[in-house]
């Protein structure tokens, strides 16, 4: 910590771990470097992040290359080596892809894996216990109360993991067409297939030519609906929800920048809401 009077700065590179690290640590000063209307992909270096990570005493992002295209930049700008906690390092990610190396032409591939690995409760709740335990050696003064706030939230989530799992049973087996691979690990923990991908590679914007091959090709066999994130294009997908006669829905990548103490319990509980909605 900067000094006994300051309190703990994070610089949290997308909400969900903002939200996390305010609920293990309710005193610490946190910035949130994205929303939930951003693409956490693509964002620009401005010099108001450079200032919040020059000033932080942790950063805590995601990791896999998610930020690769901005976290680098701001790091070399910042002037000082901030720590960094890469919640990726803590869970095992689903799809890697072995020397797959990103470009323009490539699209948004991460060789490590799917970075977008909040979506599944079970591994957000394995980045909170390592969260939890990071922040007890950064912050001893407050240790003690790090690991019972740590407790509390084990418990809460593995409770909503339970009930999550009784509600989103009747989903097993559904089938979506989505853009992008951001709900990748929550179609894998709760049993649906993502059959189509409105990106023609990933990262890439739909295309009319890919979006026709995926009608004729969704004509015989229709998904279950249309899923897209909060920060994407709508249009695509509108597209194919009125040649298809499906449900498109829209749901939040993650949680609201200021979300409280039951903000990732919350967006959760909305996501299996919204999944409701599949035919």
């Amino acid at each position: 910590m900067s000094s006994a009077t300051q309190a703990f700065t994070v610089f949290a590179c997308e909400p969900e771990w903002a939200a996390l690290t305010r609920v293990l640590l309710p005193s610490a000063k946190v910035f949130v470097a994205t929303h939930a209307g951003q693409d956490p992909h693509h964002i620009e270096a401005r010099p108001s992040l450079i200032a919040q990570l020059r000033s932080s005493d942790l950063a805590v992002c995601t990791g896999a290359s998610l930020e690769s295209g901005w976290l680098p930049m701001l790091q070399e700008r910042a002037g000082r080596k901030v720590p960094l906690f890469e919640a990726a390092d803590h869970v095992e990610l689903i799809d890697p892809q072995p020397g797959a190396i990103g470009s323009p032409w490539a699209g948004d591939v991460h060789a490590e894996g799917n970075p977008h690995l909040h979506a599944d409760p079970r591994k957000l709740l394995e980045v909170a216990l390592a969260l939890s335990t990071e922040l007890q050696q950064r912050v001893p003064a407050e240790k003690a109360a790090i690991a019972q706030r740590g407790q509390v939230f084990e418990s809460a989530w593995r409770a909503g993991i339970a009930r999550w799992q009784g509600q989103a049973a009747p989903l097993k087996g559904k089938r979506v067409a989505a853009q992008h691979s951001s709900f990748g690990y929550l179609w894998r923990w709760l049993g649906i297939t993502q059959l189509a991908d409105l990106e023609p590679k990933p990262g890439m914007a739909p295309t009319p030519g890919h979006l026709q091959r995926l009608l004729d090709g969704l004509k015989s066999q229709p998904p279950s609906g249309i899923v897209l994130t909060s920060y994407q294009d709508p249009r695509a997908g509108r597209w194919l929800q009125e040649r298809l006669n499906l449900p498109l829905l829209v749901l939040p990548s993650t949680v609201p920048e200021e979300a409280g103490q039951d903000g990732l319990i919350l967006w959760m509980d909305g996501l299996l809401a919204a999944l409701g909605g599949l035919k």
